[in-house]
C-alpha cells in the first residue's frame, strides 16, 4: 500500500495525533513520580544531614564555653547551619545536665534539632514534611574557651 492509499482509509484522520495525546498523559504521571522520587531523595538527605548537624553541634558544644550556647553568636548552631542552612536557632536546643551545672560539674551535653520543615516540590502534589527529632549526647569535656583560646569558639 502506498502513502495515498493509507490516508484514505476510514478513520486514519481520526488518529492524527493520538500518539502526542498519549504521550503528554503518560509523560506528565512519569515525570510526576520521577521528581517525587528525587525529593523524596532529597528529604532523605535532609534527615541524614540533620542527624550529622546534631552531632557536630555536640562537638561543639563540649568545647565551647558553656554560657556561649546562650549568646547571639551562638557558635553551636553557626557550625549546625553551615552543614544544615534551613535550621533556625529556635529548632536547636543545647542541654547540660544535671540542670544548673557549670563547666566543672556538667557531666554530659546534650544537643537536639526539633521541627524544622522541609519543603517539597513534586508536581501537582506539593507537600511540606516536618523532620523527626534529632539529638546527640556527648560526655563533658572542657566546657570552656577562656579568653578565645579555643578557635572553634569563636
Amino acid at each position: 500500500m502506498n502513502r495515498i492509499a493509507i490516508l484514505r482509509l476510514p478513520g486514519a484522520r481520526r488518529q492524527k495525533g493520538v500518539a502526542a495525546l498519549e504521550f503528554a498523559l503518560v509523560a506528565t504521571v512519569f515525570f510526576t513520580l520521577l521528581i517525587g522520587v528525587m525529593e523524596v531523595g532529597r528529604v532523605l538527605f535532609y534527615w541524614n544531614t540533620a542527624a550529622e548537624a546534631t552531632r557536630i553541634g555536640a562537638r561543639v558544644a563540649v568545647v565551647c564555653d558553656i554560657n556561649s550556647s546562650q549568646s547571639t553568636g551562638n557558635p553551636v548552631v553557626r557550625d549546625m547551619q553551615q552543614l544544615l542552612p534551613i535550621l533556625k536557632p529556635a529548632n536547636v536546643q543545647v542541654t547540660y545536665l544535671p540542670s544548673g551545672c557549670d563547666a566543672t560539674s556538667c557531666t554530659s551535653v546534650t544537643v537536639a534539632i526539633t521541627n524544622v520543615p522541609v519543603n517539597t516540590m513534586v508536581p501537582f502534589v506539593p507537600f511540606n514534611l516536618t523532620m523527626p527529632p534529632f539529638s546527640t549526647t556527648l560526655p563533658r569535656e572542657s566546657l570552656s574557651s577562656v579568653g578565645g583560646t579555643n578557635p572553634t569558639c569563636s
